[in-house]
């Protein structure tokens, strides 16, 4: 019996399942002999897919890891899919953009017109989150290779604020997630040495090897590795909260303070005011985010807040010079 194409790839649909399918079943399913079906298994081993074989009456086929990279079945959705993914995987920094440009030419090349239009019809283009500080893809996989295996990680880090040409400090540390967030790449761990969670950017991070004795995971605080994470980069320990949050009047149109506020609210009072509340990681910066508007503020609360804004109005008057500062006005209540 001649081979058909068509059977082949729905064979191998059926294996990349990823179950084991007794010889009986697939030769059901593909309406062929057993004698059929052993030749069609051997002729994709002959492609380089790796299928093991369980002897027995009750033996089946599953199809493992091969030694090469075989040819590749797709569904329209997953092909979409892919091609989206590799887009966006050299902005984020997870493969080099060269490469992940090659594999979309490749992946385009052999697709039928019907999805090829799909394709080209996702018009975007990633952009980088942080082009000083990109992610080495080999650090990448270590990280996560090491979350994956429970194992200990040993690492050469520079903090961020520090330059990172610095002599970094080493750090132990029990990988527990690696996540994606405002374009960077991050780590997520528990720091041996401080007993304590912390958060670590992978880009600044030069991992060890080998890696060291294997651990049971910990619980995340809260039980949401998401919002651990977002509150860590609002610099709170606690909640997913800003550890300062205020609220101001402007003398500007909500309309106008709306499209730059981007977890904040904005109440209209008036055609030509509105009232601010939002959140920062100190007061001084909630303070300057609030004086970007270039409109008068009142009604300023909490307390700190309204000091934050004093502490400013000094530091810009000394900024500005001798010469500018009795035509500085108030900036906030007193």
């Amino acid at each position: 019996m001649a081979r058909s194409p068509s059977r082949m790839l729905k064979l191998l649909s059926l294996l990349q399942t990823g179950r084991d399918w007794p010889g009986r079943v697939l030769a059901e399913r593909l309406e062929v002999s057993d004698r059929t079906l052993r030749r069609d298994i051997e002729h994709l081993r002959e492609l380089g897919y790796g299928i093991t074989a369980a002897k027995g009456p009750d033996g089946g086929y599953r199809l493992d890891a091969g030694s090469e990279l075989p040819p590749l079945l797709f569904d329209d959705d997953q092909a979409v899919a892919l091609a989206t993914a590799l887009r966006v995987a050299a902005a984020s920094g997870a493969a080099e953009s060269e490469a992940a440009l090659r594999a979309l030419t490749t992946v385009r090349q052999v697709m039928p017109s019907r999805l090829r239009h799909r394709i080209d019809g996702l018009a975007f283009t990633a952009l980088p989150g942080d082009t000083s500080s990109p992610v080495d893809p080999d650090v990448l996989v270590a990280v996560s290779r090491a979350v994956r295996a429970c194992e200990v990680l040993r690492f050469d880090y520079v903090p961020v604020g520090r330059d990172p040409s610095t002599a970094p400090s080493r750090r132990r540390v029990e990988p527990h997630h690696v996540l994606f967030a405002a374009g960077r790449w991050y780590l997520v761990g528990w720091n041996l040495d401080r007993d304590a969670w912390r958060v670590y950017r992978i880009d600044r991070m030069v991992p060890g090897v080998p890696t060291g004795p294997r651990f049971a995971p910990r619980p995340v605080p809260g039980g949401d590795i998401r919002e651990f994470l977002a509150a860590r980069l609002k610099g709170s320990d606690g909640g997913n909260t800003w550890p300062c949050t205020g609220e101001a009047v402007l003398e500007l149109a909500a309309r106008d303070v709306a499209p730059f506020v981007h977890d904040g609210v904005v109440e209209e009072l008036a055609p030509d005011r509105c009232r601010l509340i939002a959140g920062s990681w100190s007061w001084v910066a909630l303070a300057a985010s609030i004086g970007r508007f270039d409109a008068a503020v009142t009604e300023v609360a909490p307390r700190e807040l309204a000091d934050a804004f004093r502490a400013l109005s000094h530091r810009f008057a000394d900024a500005a010079g001798p010469s500018s500062t009795a035509e500085a006005g108030p900036v906030g209540p007193a």
